[in-house]
């Protein structure tokens, strides 16, 4: 869905719209809010997980908005967005990275703090090390970084990993053409009653009977409305997001060591995809990198804790 002012869909998000840009002949769409009236009020990037589109940081953009100008992006593929894909490829961690330096381009962006949210996070870490004269800082939600490996593990992916990878995606894509269908009506019967899924060992996602009734519902309507075909985004994100974190490391854990930007690590403590071993080994790596640890939260700060996330964020970089 896309509104000139998101207030006609719900009132917290007046002052925020929809907008498009060129990025390399590709039509690139993007929620920004008004401009603060505070003077020099920084600019914020805010990336979603690629799979999912720019209406999951709508809460978040409310907060921000007496406080920064801030924008997010559609990137290309996403199952319920509004930016194309190019191609198969295009939907990949390392050219989603790529895709958002030529936005940030597009829009002639400088000096921005970068969010990125789960695999979103990777994307916003690439790009942050890739154009660090950009980034003035950089916020990492429950990101989907490399987790700490043995020697042996790291050569069991090194081996098994990329050969796994190599059938797990064409099998995964031939059991949507399949499945799409009940697969977009299982995630349908989550947001119609998510209290049905929030203490099951099958929610890894965050704990969504705390987003928002506006939010609820938006995401219902733009999933009632995906087709299947667009799942397969989905498949792609994910091998790309496992061959990076698992198989081909180096790149990622080079961005770690490099990326110069202050840093936020944002982290609920409820959440099953991103231990706390992982933020244990990350930090000891970068102990110059923030942590903000939220009680009670899983994976989706954004959707779960808006209001916590953006004062977290402001409270760090200032207003």
């Amino acid at each position: 869905m896309q509104y000139a002012d998101w207030g006609e869909r719900a009132t917290r998000w007046s002052g925020i719209r929809s907008e498009t840009v060129d990025v390399h002949g590709t039509t690139t769409h993007y929620l920004v809010t008004d401009q603060p009236q505070t003077p020099d009020a920084p600019v914020h990037l805010l990336v979603p997980n690629p799979a999912n589109s720019a209406s999951n940081w709508l809460d978040v953009l409310a907060e921000l908005r007496p406080h920064a100008h801030a924008i997010a992006l559609d990137l290309p593929g996403t199952i319920a967005g509004h930016t194309a894909l190019p191609n198969r490829r295009a939907a990949g961690i390392e050219t989603s990275a790529l895709f958002l330096r030529a936005f940030a381009d597009a829009l002639g962006l400088h000096r921005i703090v970068v969010h990125g949210w789960s695999a979103g996070g990777m994307i916003a870490l690439l790009f942050a090390d890739q154009a660090p004269e950009r980034v003035a800082g950089l916020v990492l939600a429950a990101p989907a970084l490399p987790p700490p490996l043995s020697d042996s593990e790291a050569r069991k992916w090194q081996i098994l990993g990329r050969a796994g990878l190599a059938v797990a995606a064409p099998v995964a894509l031939v059991l949507l053409r399949i499945a799409g269908r009940r697969v977009l009506a299982a995630q349908l019967r989550v947001l119609d009653d998510p209290a049905s899924v929030a203490d099951s060992k099958w929610n890894v996602g965050g704990d969504l009977t705390k987003m928002s009734p506006e939010l609820a519902g938006l995401l219902r309507a733009e999933m009632s409305a995906v087709e299947p075909t667009r799942l397969a985004t989905a498949v792609t994100v994910y091998a790309s997001l496992m061959s990076v974190m698992f198989v081909r490391r180096q790149p990622a854990l080079d961005a770690m060591r490099r990326v110069q930007a202050p840093t936020l690590l944002i982290w609920g403590d409820d959440d099953r995809l991103t231990p706390r071993a992982s933020i244990n080994d990350w930090t000891a790596q970068r102990p110059d990198w923030n942590l903000a640890a939220l009680h009670g939260v899983g994976h989706a700060p954004p959707i779960e804790v808006p209001t916590d996330y953006a004062r977290t964020v402001i409270g760090w970089c200032g207003p």
